[in-house]
């Protein structure tokens, strides 16, 4: 509520300036995710090989397993937006990981698929990749680990 007078947000009876100790940013779900994040994203670049992003072995790891497919469902498969998906190609093109050809189940699009230096990669990515989720989760049980992967995924 607004206090005119003094111009000061009022909540439960305490001025902005004093607000009240019922919110800890700490104990916050998305405080307590970006931190996780941040702790995962340090292991997977001490060790994920060839100097991939996460992103770059996401669209790899999926093309690995889908096979090849336009941009714009890629994007999609792995959660990133048109800009973004873009981006990460156009890089993995340049480092010969990706190419494009027409796609097969529409001349108007694009497909995008794993060169055979990509495959090279990816599947020994892959493994590294095992390691990297491995390390982040080793602080949980297996009980929590599986716990963890279930709300995750209710949450996406």
């Amino acid at each position: 509520m607004l206090n005119r007078k003094t111009k000061s947000t009022v909540v439960s009876g305490r001025s902005a300036s004093h607000p009240s100790s019922d919110y800890i940013v700490d104990r916050q779900v998305g405080f307590l995710m970006r931190v996780a994040m941040q702790r995962h994203t340090a292991i997977f670049m001490l060790s994920m090989i060839e100097d991939l992003t996460q992103a770059q072995f996401a669209v790899m790891a999926k093309l690995h397993e889908v096979g090849p497919c336009s941009q714009n469902h890629l994007g999609r498969l792995v959660y990133l937006d048109v800009a973004t998906v873009k981006g990460v190609v156009d890089r993995l093109i340049l480092r010969g990981f990706v190419s494009t050809s027409r796609d097969p189940a529409d001349s108007r699009r694009r497909a995008i698929s794993l060169t055979k230096k990509g495959a090279r990669v990816v599947e020994s990515a892959i493994p590294a990749a095992s390691e990297i989720t491995a390390d982040t989760l080793k602080p949980l049980s297996e009980r929590e680990q599986r716990t963890l992967a279930r709300l995750l995924k209710k949450l996406a």
